[in-house]
Formats: C-alpha cells, sequence, structure tokens
C-alpha cells in the first residue's frame, strides 16, 4: 500500500531543519494552557503544510488536496479534514453523451499534481471535478502533551504531532487512495 502522507525528513535536514526555524518563528500560532494536546497539535500541522510551508514538512499523495486538523467544537476531540481529487460518480460516466455535449472537463494536471482550472480556462470550458471529503476522528494516544510554553522544547514536541498526524491521517487515508486506483 502506498503513502498518503509522509514527513520529508531528509529535505529538511538538508535545509538546516527549516520546520524547526519556522515553529520557533511562528510562536504565535500556538496558545498556551490547555491541558489536551489538540490546539497543539492542530497548529504544529498547520504549520508543516502548505500554504504555511512550502514545500510542506509533512508530504502527501498529489491526489489529496487538502489535508487539515481541527478541534471539533462540540467535545474538543481532533477530527481530521481531508479533500481528495476523485473520478467522477458512476453514475455520471455510465453515458458518455452528456459529457461531450457541452466539452465537460475534468481535473487538470500539471507536473503530476491536479490543479484547480484558471479563470481563463473557467471562461472557456464548463468543469465536473469530484472529490472526496474525508472527516473522521483521529486517536490522540500517541501525541505529545502540548508543552506549557514557548520556553519549553517547542520544535520537538511539533515535531512529534506532526509525525503521528501524519502516520494517523496515512492510515485512514491510503485505504481509500488505494481503492481509488492510480
Amino acid at each position: 500500500m502506498g503513502k498518503a502522507f509522509w514527513i520529508d525528513q531528509e529535505f529538511d535536514r538538508d535545509r538546516d531543519g527549516r520546520y524547526a526555524v519556522h515553529v520557533r518563528k511562528n510562536l504565535d500560532a500556538f496558545e498556551w494552557g490547555d491541558i489536551a494536546p489538540v490546539r497543539f497539535a492542530c497548529a504544529a500541522w498547520e504549520l508543516a503544510t502548505p500554504p504555511s510551508l512550502s514545500p510542506g514538512y509533512v508530504r502527501w499523495d498529489r491526489r489529496v488536496l487538502e489535508a487539515a486538523c481541527v478541534r471539533n467544537t462540540w467535545d474538543g476531540t481532533l477530527n481530521a479534514r481531508i479533500r481528495l481529487a476523485s473520478p467522477p460518480p458512476a453514475e455520471l460516466t455510465r453515458s458518455r453523451a452528456w459529457w461531450r455535449d457541452r466539452g465537460w472537463l475534468g481535473w487538470q494536471e500539471t507536473f503530476g499534481q491536479y490543479v484547480e482550472p484558471s479563470q481563463s480556462d473557467l471562461a472557456r470550458h464548463p468543469f465536473l471535478r469530484a472529490s472526496l471529503l474525508v472527516e473522521a476522528p483521529v486517536p490522540l494516544d500517541d501525541l505529545p502533551p502540548e508543552p506549557e510554553g514557548p520556553h519549553d522544547e517547542v520544535e520537538q514536541s511539533a515535531r512529534r504531532a506532526v509525525t503521528v498526524l501524519a502516520r494517523e491521517l496515512n492510515a485512514l487515508v491510503a485505504p481509500i487512495l488505494e481503492q481509488l486506483g492510480p
């Protein structure tokens, strides 16, 4: 099974630990004083992914369009919100007659990445781009506790939180991507 999410340790190491430097420069992204690790983990994830850090410390499969970790406002738990590029539903692909009538286009790819159409493209063609929205709880078991403040080992805790989240999101999304095919 392929990977949906992974940490690019080598790229980070070759750039003198740029994720740790990014975390240290953005300490204001963290809120302190929570007994649960959720807010800290969400902030660490956001700092590790585009557009905050590009290319991201966390990398993902080309079919992953967005990946966020959010605090559930109902009970404070951690939820993943991941949008995946998908083929159109079978109901729409059984008959191609409607598809050709207007010249519908699907997902465009640039250098192997799925991209949104430009305004110029949208002025010329109709687009039907299917996506799947995955929203799921993420276990908190292996997340590090939130540091007590910016003076603690924030960079190490952020790295650990992001590593755990990448592992959990990979376990959640990789089977879906495998089922969708290449």
